[in-house]
C-alpha cells in the first residue's frame, strides 16, 4: 500500500445536542432489566450512555453514499450489510470515508470520529432527574397487527431529549488538491444528517440531532515537526458557511 502524506490535521470540536430522545442499541448481557429488551449502549466503567464514533461515521457514510448515488455492494458473507468500496483514489466517498476492496487494495479513512461522552452540564443535569433508569428513559410504543389489530408492546430505552455529547471529528489532509472538496463532502455529510436521524428507531420519533460547533483548528507538518503554531478559526455555532471558512485557514 502507498504510503500517504501527512500535510495537516484539522480538528472540529462541539456539541451533539439531541432534539429528541436518542437510542444506539448495546447488548442485554449482565445485569437483567425488567421487561427492557433494548437497552442503549453505556460506558461499563460508569454506567453511563455515550455515542459510539462508528456510529456516527456510518450514519453519515452511508446518508454521504445515497445522496452521491453510489453502487452498493454487500461487504459480508450473509449480504446484510452493503455500502459503497471502491479503490479509486479520486471517489468522494472512499478517499474521505475509506474503503478496501475485493483485492484487498485499501484507501484508508482520512477522517476520526472520536466517541462522544456526556457533557458536564448533561451529566449533572441526569443525575438530578428523577428518570427511569441511571441517565435514560424508557419510551413504551406499540406495534399493531394489521389483521387482527392486536397490540405488541415493547419498551425501548432512549437517552433524552435536550441531552448534549461532546464531539471530536479529526481529518487527515493528504492532498491539497481535495482539501476543499473534503471538507465541503464532511459537512454536506454533517447536514444531511441533522435532517434525518441518528441511532434506532428515526421513523418513530428518536435519533434527530443537531451539531453545534464550538473549536475548529488547524494543525499543519510543521506543528508536529517544528512545533510551531496551530491556525484557530472563529465560529459562531453553526455549520453553515463553515466550508468556506475551514478552507481560508489553510491558505492564510
Amino acid at each position: 500500500m502507498e504510503n500517504k502524506p501527512v500535510l495537516g490535521k484539522l480538528i472540529i470540536k462541539g456539541k451533539i445536542v439531541l432534539e429528541t430522545g436518542l437510542h444506539i442499541g448495546g447488548t442485554d448481557t449482565g445485569i437483567a432489566i425488567g421487561g427492557l429488551d433494548n437497552p442503549i449502549v453505556r460506558n461499563p466503567l460508569n454506567n453511563q450512555p455515550y455515542i459510539p464514533g462508528s456510529s456516527l461515521k456510518g450514519k453519515m457514510r452511508a446518508l454521504f453514499e445515497r445522496i452521491q448515488n453510489k453502487k452498493l455492494k454487500s461487504i459480508d458473507k450473509e449480504g446484510k450489510i452493503k455500502r459503497h468500496e471502491c479503490s479509486d483514489p479520486n471517489c468522494e466517498v472512499c478517499r474521505l470515508y475509506g474503503s478496501v476492496d475485493k483485492d484487498g487494495k485499501n484507501l484508508p479513512s482520512r477522517l476520526i470520529f472520536r466517541d462522544s461522552y456526556l457533557d458536564e452540564e448533561s451529566k449533572e443535569m441526569l443525575e438530578n432527574m428523577e428518570t427511569d433508569m441511571p441517565y435514560s428513559e424508557i419510551k413504551s410504543e406499540n406495534a399493531i397487527n394489521r389483521i387482527t389489530a392486536q397490540a405488541d408492546p415493547r419498551n425501548i430505552e432512549r437517552i433524552p431529549k435536550g441531552v448534549k455529547f461532546d464531539f471530536e471529528i479529526i481529518y487527515t489532509n493528504e492532498n491539497k488538491d481535495h482539501f476543499k472538496e473534503d471538507i465541503e463532502s464532511l459537512i454536506t455529510s454533517m447536514r444531511l444528517l441533522e435532517d434525518d436521524y441518528l441511532g434506532g428507531g428515526g421513523s418513530r420519533g428518536n435519533g434527530k440531532i443537531r451539531f453545534e460547533i464550538k473549536e475548529v483548528e488547524y494543525r499543519s507538518k510543521d506543528f508536529y515537526t517544528e512545533n510551531k503554531e496551530s491556525k484557530k478559526l472563529e465560529v459562531d455555532g453553526g455549520i453553515e458557511e463553515l466550508s468556506n471558512k475551514i478552507v481560508g485557514i489553510i491558505k492564510d
